[in-house]
C-alpha cells in the first residue's frame, strides 16, 4: 500500500447526450457503503420520474472495495463502464450516478456502455482531484493529566483527533498518515511510558 490515494474534493456533475436520451451524472466524495445507500436514495426521490439511476462505487486506498449497479438496464451495459470510468482516473473514495432520461429510441449495448461511460467521465472530469495520505487510527488511553503531551504530539506528527472519550482515564482516538506513525508511537511511548495504544479498524 503507498502512503498517498487520490479522490475528489467536492461533488461535481457532468452530462451525456445520444438520440435523445439524456445522462445526467453526479460524482460525490464518499467514505462508506451507508453513504453511498443515502445518496442513492437521495437522488431517487429527486429522479423518482427517471427510467434508470445507474451508480458505481469505489472504496479504501487501495480501492479494493467497489460495486457497479445496472439499475435494471440490460446486464454489463452501464455500471461497469461507470466503475471502469472511476478506476480508469485512478481514483478511490467516489461514487458515480447517472440519471437517465429515455428519449424514445433504444441505443443498444454498445450505444449504452459508450453513453454512461462518457457521461461519467464528464462528471469525473468537472471534479477537482486532490491527493491525500493514508492514514492509521489509534485509540490511545492516558490519565488526565497526560493529555496535553499528546496534544503536542498531534501536531509534530500531522496527526488528527478524531474523538475524545472520558472515564476513569482519558480516551482519544486519533488519525496518524502511515508514514508517520512509526515515529509517532516511538515518540508517545518515549513522553508517556505507561499510556495504552490500540489500533482502532
Amino acid at each position: 500500500m503507498g502512503d498517498k490515494y487520490k479522490t475528489i474534493a467536492d461533488r461535481a456533475e457532468g452530462y451525456f447526450t445520444d438520440r435523445k436520451s439524456k445522462f445526467y451524472s453526479f460524482v460525490f466524495p464518499v467514505k462508506s457503503e451507508e453513504q453511498v445507500k443515502q445518496i442513492l436514495k437521495d437522488l431517487q426521490k429527486k429522479y423518482h420520474d427517471a427510467r434508470h439511476i445507474v451508480y458505481a462505487f469505489v472504496l479504501g486506498p487501495e480501492g479494493k472495495i467497489f460495486r457497479a449497479s445496472d439499475a435494471g438496464e440490460p446486464s454489463g451495459s452501464s455500471g461497469p463502464p461507470v466503475l471502469r470510468a472511476i478506476q480508469s482516473m485512478g481514483l478511490t473514495d467516489v461514487m458515480v450516478a447517472v440519471v437517465r432520461y429515455f428519449g424514445g429510441k433504444k441505443l443498444g449495448i454498445p450505444g449504452l456502455i459508450h453513453a454512461y461511460g462518457q457521461a461519467a467521465l464528464d462528471a469525473l472530469q468537472n471534479a477537482k482531484i486532490i491527493e491525500k495520505r493514508v492514514t492509521q487510527k489509534f485509540k490511545v488511553s492516558c490519565d488526565y493529566n497526560q493529555v496535553s503531551k499528546i496534544f503536542s504530539l498531534l501536531e509534530q506528527f500531522e496527526a488528527q483527533l478524531v474523538e475524545q472519550q472520558y472515564s476513569d482515564k482519558c480516551h482519544i482516538i486519533v488519525e496518524v498518515p502511515v508514514d508517520n506513525k512509526q515515529r509517532f508511537l516511538s515518540a508517545l511511548k518515549q513522553k508517556l511510558w505507561d499510556v495504552l495504544v490500540q489500533e482502532v479498524e
